[in-house]
């Protein structure tokens, strides 16, 4: 039987409304379903984002570190760009008192900064990782006592030491690094443990070498492995001594990033002893050489997953405040706007 017209427009209005209902319907669940699996990517993404880190010069018995926490609204903006501050366990005990200590140590919680220590692992006071680690635990059981978890160590060249200074063979730095890092995984079993080498005084091979050999021989003692592999580049000598280039750091941070293994770099003023012993440095120099050196591992699409801006030269001579001109605080500030594309 023949319908009317206008029932027919209606039973086809509803047919073609059904079918947009459906689609949208569909299109709501496929969104859904998207998000739901974008969320762990982009939590990913955000767990990704590179640390800051800072340690000021250690002169004038800790002058520039003092001042970070007794004149707080002079590095503001610099502040919220750092998610470390370190310092040396040895300048801890000899700069600070037990009260300046805890009441900075609340203070920098307060800022969400976290407190890292430089230390010594093998060392010519300490030739074995378990001589270094009794010799250091009591002034970190101090420092954990004044309310501060201390969040990281990294230790201060091993390798070197061993090759340069006590002149043992690497299997002994091998063996005797591991020591000490298993002391400090029983002990401060939450606190991270990274290694800085140096470069280009150790070639990139050996850095690689050296990585694979610890891993595995901490592997051997069911021990945790390393947190992070920072390096500590005399990035002067690629000029003056035509040694090593940004091209090699590139590669090594790429294989530490192959065995998820977070690669942190140190940025300073390498030329400037040199510089200073030429009478061609100045308040200037500090800030733009790691300005430079900064430039430079850019151009090879460098990316480290912490910047490290550390001084141990007595560079610069002012610490604050960000606004002034050549201030450590100002090189953190603008270093930070420049090449660390995500903030805090």
């Amino acid at each position: 039987m023949n319908q009317p017209k206008h029932r027919l427009r209606i039973l086809l209005t509803d047919t073609h409304m059904s079918r947009r209902l459906k689609s949208l319907i569909h299109s709501f669940v496929l969104v859904t379903a998207l998000c739901a699996n974008a969320a762990p990517a982009l939590a990913q993404a955000a767990k990704a984002k590179p640390e800051v880190w800072i340690s000021p010069p250690g002169q004038d018995n800790g002058r520039c570190f003092r001042e970070l926490f007794e004149k707080p609204d002079e590095w503001k903006e610099t502040r919220s760009r750092v998610d470390v501050l370190f310092y040396s366990d040895l300048n801890f005990k000899r700069h600070f008192k037990d009260d300046e200590l805890r009441a900075w140590f609340a203070q920098a919680q307060k800022w969400g900064l976290k407190i890292a220590m430089e230390v010594g692992a093998v060392k010519p006071w300490g030739q074995t990782g378990e001589k270094c680690f009794n010799a250091e635990k009591p002034n970190w059981d101090r420092l954990q006592s004044l309310g501060q978890n201390l969040y990281a160590i990294v230790m201060d060249e091993p390798l070197l030491c061993c090759r340069h200074h006590i002149k043992k063979p690497d299997d002994y730095a091998v063996q005797e690094t591991a020591n000490y890092i298993a002391l400090v995984r029983k002990h401060f079993p939450q606190m991270l443990i990274g290694d800085i080498e140096t470069y280009p005084s150790i070639p990139l091979t050996d850095h690689i070498w050296w990585i694979e050999s610890l891993q595995k021989k901490l592997a051997e003692m069911g021990v945790r492995g390393l947190d992070f592999y920072r390096l500590d580049v005399n990035w002067a000598n690629f000029i003056v001594q035509n040694h090593g280039c940004w091209g090699e750091v590139k590669k090594l941070e790429q294989y530490c990033r192959s065995k998820k293994l977070p690669f942190s770099l140190i940025y300073w003023a390498s030329g400037e002893p040199l510089l200073k012993k030429l009478e061609l440095a100045d308040e200037s120099t500090w800030y733009t050489e790691i300005m430079q050196q900064g430039y430079a591992y850019a151009m090879c699409q460098g990316a480290p997953d912490q910047y490290v801006i550390e001084s141990w030269i007595q560079a610069p001579s002012r610490c604050l405040p960000e606004t002034a001109e050549w201030t450590f605080t100002r090189s953190v500030r603008d270093f930070c706007r420049r090449f660390v594309r995500t903030g805090k």
